[in-house]
């Protein structure tokens, strides 16, 4: 597959830049696979589509990651903290990052030092040490130009393990009142860099994938590998549980690269927002749904002014 192949359109004024005023108010765009039938629905009426299916949620937590530190030199320092590596220690990116060296520390507004560079690990990734728990802002999405009132609203209503960089937006639109007449269960994987990295390479699958952590219960997955029918909320999610279903590990890394032409064992729904040109999202997407029926889904989308990305609309492809 072309990395031209996940390009498409997109008018401005449609990526979204706050939240629905509910969060069940959001629009829900839905494909039907087998019949190619096609149904525009409010995100609350979900239940009335999903009544048989076991529904599976991310409940990773974002962390405010988003730190800005200065050099000793005073040089003003971005650092986005993309994943735990153990106790203090955190594998993110810095920018700029050219001129920093391992063992340089990078202060804070007191004059402390707030993160230690410990090693370049290329593309920009550093290890670094981190003193304390992280204390900075949350990690929008820079298409987003509006923090919110609210930041829980960049969080799942179930969020409960802290360890994210982005949200697994796929499930803002849940209520607490909408997820409690779900037949459901929780994994977690802690989003990082692969979920938002755009596409290294022109041929998709010579994309790198550098992982990404997830943990699954014993009970949860005994129910969720027996279901009749799962509905996946998200793509992290539907990494999971197919990478579960192939034999791995219930706490590990993924490396499951999903793209056109994957044979899916576990997940039969997917609900998901609408994701950005080039993506490694669009391409799992692309391979639940179908590649020319994800174009015409997208175009109508557009068409009917659905909003796009983190705090836009939702799509369920049964």
């Amino acid at each position: 597959m072309r990395a031209t192949d996940l390009d498409y359109e997109l008018p401005p004024d449609l990526i979204a830049q706050r939240p629905a005023e509910r969060r069940d108010a959001s629009r829900l765009l839905v494909f039907d696979r087998r019949t190619g039938a096609v149904r525009q629905r409010s995100f609350a009426e979900l239940p009335a589509e999903i009544a048989a299916y076991l529904t599976v949620v991310n409940d990773t937590r974002v962390v405010p990651a988003r730190l800005h530190v200065r050099r000793a030199t005073g040089g003003e320092v971005e650092v986005l903290l993309v994943e735990r590596l153990d106790a203090d220690r955190w594998e993110a990116l810095a920018r700029p990052s050219r001129r920093l060296h391992a063992g340089e520390g990078l202060r804070d507004d007191s004059g402390e030092t707030a993160v230690e560079l410990l090693e370049p690990l290329g593309e920009g990734r550093w290890a670094v040490r981190l003193a304390g728990e992280p204390q900075g802002e949350l990690p929008l999405p820079p298409y987003v130009h509006e923090t919110p009132a609210d930041p829980e609203r960049y969080q799942t209503v179930y969020a409960r393990h802290p360890g994210s960089a982005a949200a697994p937006t796929a499930g803002l639109h849940f209520t607490p009142a909408l997820l409690a007449a779900l037949d459901h269960e929780t994994v977690t994987l802690h989003v990082g860099l692969d979920t938002f990295r755009p596409l290294t390479t022109e041929v998709v699958e010579e994309h790198a994938i550098h992982g990404e952590r997830y943990c699954v219960e014993g009970r949860a997955w005994a129910r969720i590998g027996s279901a009749e029918r799962v509905l996946a909320v998200g793509t992290t999610t539907t990494r999971v549980l197919e990478t579960l279903a192939r034999g791995g590990p219930l706490e590990g890394r993924t490396e499951l690269f999903i793209t056109p032409g994957f044979e899916f064992l576990r997940v039969d729904a997917l609900l998901t927002n609408f994701h950005l040109p080039r993506t490694t999202l669009l391409a799992l997407v692309m391979a639940f749904a179908g590649v020319a029926e994800t174009r015409e889904l997208y175009g109508l989308a557009i068409r009917e002014r659905y909003r796009f990305y983190s705090f836009g609309d939702a799509m369920l492809v049964l």
